[in-house]
């Protein structure tokens, strides 16, 4: 049965253990048999019973498997078949996390016994002594073996190879790993589950500063030794995700990142939305040096076409001014990126490339472009106002409107020439296709927010109030905290309130945010309900054209 997330943040004093331990006629479950079973129940710290049988394997007892244990054919002639004895051992185990000394050796047998009586597997949850051992007293004693561990921590039982005694003695070892792991902040069953997986490094003692964080969705903050911010995330559940950069995280920079983490602050959140936008406004204002993505924001860049101009063009600005009347694409992440959409424009359309005035200084000699005919340059003298007013236009209405009259001349163009065998053009090509085509699906839900106004949804008990893409206002189902009003980030103090922000391209400070809630609101669309909305919620138009990885046969781009 899979557990859910409340289950696996069960403190361990109320988790139910049954420690195993199995004897066996030898060690492959493929062809050796069960000999006897012992288990002993418990739950925090008391014993709440015990199990013990000795079984008959039906087969021969090997000499030195008596001498081990003390077990002989005659012992188990008697003895019931496993068959017989598995429905017992089952009602006894129930639903509790099986502990074991090398369990899996244990469970190797029971799995094979559970599948000749054409029973289902076990599915259990288990933990692993000797896997604990490892991990926290490896230093402390020569090996990790049950014997061993016994004599280091003086328990009352000690390991004399007979099931119950083993499994007595292998459950007051787990009550003092379980002593050792909480001064780690090993407190609920999903961080005891994880721990042998930690790896071993010497930041495994810094496990203990996510001790205090809650099983909730939220942002997390990493600080170094003089309070300054090293990275910011966020999380379902914070104390699951943050626990998890000392086991399962590969990341090159994370064991630099540990090493100079000396606290973790956090703020526990309403909802997965509320936690992304708070990430976002924490990176934004505190730039932490390890966080890459969300820190880029400042070097934003806007496509404008110049409709301000008699012969408008395309440009790339920093900085757009809301109410020129000029029509802006962005911002995107970058002047590179803008260029190479500019780029895939001037494929598809014969707005003009020059920068040269026209009628300023007698007529410039015609551009590159306007001599080879791809552009329809004033500096030519062959085209008017009036004309050159239709190739805007219709420019416009494909930038707001059909993006297809663009992308559809693109694709053609990337075809002919994977077709004449031109691969490393046909690339360039398709790559201007996709970063216009990824431009204008990241317009489409920027402006659709926008017109939106303020929208109010729900789910789960939980709601939001976005307006105009900004997450304004949250709170959480019953029993859950919530935020009366988020705050503007430090670094849009001196931005006007959303609602008196002007008609025009959306700031660039703002724009990780209102891509943040855009994809949420995309991304649970199915599953929320839509309270409010002062405008239009909606895209209205189609889906756009997605370009191929490279056309069939093509080298790909070189970079």
């Amino acid at each position: 049965m899979q557990r859910s997330f409340d289950d696996l943040g069960t403190p361990l004093h109320e988790v139910t253990f049954v420690v195993v331990d199995l004897e066996t006629t030898g060690g492959s479950a493929a062809d050796c048999a069960i000999t006897e079973i012992g288990a002993v129940k418990l739950q925090g710290g008391a014993c709440l019973g015990t199990f013990q049988t000795l079984v008959n394997p039906g087969v021969a007892l090997p000499p030195f498997i008596t001498r081990l244990t003390g077990i002989t054919a005659g012992m188990l002639a008697p003895a019931p078949a496993v068959s017989g004895v598995l429905p017992a051992f089952l009602e006894f185990v129930g639903e509790a996390v099986v502990v074991g000394h090398n369990v899996r050796f244990d469970l190797a047998f029971l799995q094979a016994a559970l599948l000749a009586t054409d029973r289902p597997r076990l599915a259990n949850r288990f933990v692993d002594t000797c896997a604990l051992a490892r991990r926290l007293v490896r230093d402390e004693v020569p090996d990790c073996t049950l014997a061993t561990l016994a004599a280091h921590f003086r328990t009352g039982h000690r390991p004399t190879h007979r099931a119950l005694d083993d499994a007595l003695a292998t459950g007051e070892v787990f009550h003092c790993l379980l002593e050792r792991a909480g001064s780690l902040g090993v407190l609920g069953l999903d961080d005891l589950l994880e721990l042998p997986t930690v790896r071993g490094h010497p930041m495994v003692a810094k496990l203990k500063l996510a001790a205090r964080l809650p099983r909730r969705p939220g942002v997390y903050l990493f600080r170094d030794a003089g309070g300054r911010p090293l990275y910011v995330g966020r999380a379902r559940d914070l104390r699951r995700r943050v626990r998890s950069y000392f086991s399962g995280d590969e990341r090159r920079k994370v064991g630099a990142l540990l090493r100079e983490v000396q606290a973790i602050d956090h703020i526990e959140c309403t909802s997965e939305l509320e936690a992304a936008v708070r990430e976002v406004r924490l990176i934004h204002d505190l730039a932490p040096r390890y966080n890459r993505q969300g820190t880029t924001w400042r070097r934003y860049a806007y496509v404008k076409l110049t409709l301000d101009e008699r012969f408008p063009r395309l440009s790339v600005v920093r900085t757009p001014r809301p109410g020129d009347g000029c029509l802006y694409l962005g911002p995107l992440p970058s002047t590179a990126a803008c260029r190479e959409v500019v780029d895939a424009i001037h494929t598809a359309s014969p707005i003009r490339r020059c920068t040269a005035r026209p009628g300023a200084g007698g007529r410039p000699a015609p551009c590159a472009p306007a001599q080879l005919g791809v552009a329809a340059c004033p500096c030519a003298g062959t085209i008017g106002e009036a004309d050159y007013a239709v190739i805007v236009t219709d420019l416009v209405g494909a930038l707001r409107d059909d993006p297809e009259r663009l992308l559809a001349p693109l694709a053609d163009r990337m075809a002919a020439l994977a077709g004449a065998a031109r691969f490393e053009e046909a690339a360039a090509v398709r790559d201007r296709g996709a970063a216009l085509s990824r431009a204008l699906v990241r317009q489409r839900r920027v402006e659709s927010l926008m017109r939106a106004g303020r929208v109010t949804v729900e789910l789960d008990g939980a709601g939001a109030v976005v307006e105009r893409g900004r997450l304004v206002a949250a709170w959480g189902g019953a029993g859950q905290a919530g935020s009366a009003a988020l705050p503007l980030p430090l670094a849009l103090a001196d931005a006007p309130p959303s609602g008196d922000w002007p008609d025009g391209p959306l700031p660039a400070a703002l724009a990780d945010e209102v891509l943040c809630v855009a994809a949420w609101l995309e991304r649970r669309s199915a599953d929320i309900r839509l309270t409010e909305c002062q405008g239009e919620l909606a895209w209205p138009l189609p889906r756009l054209r997605r370009f191929d990885p490279a056309p069939q046969g093509a080298p790909g781009r070189r970079g």
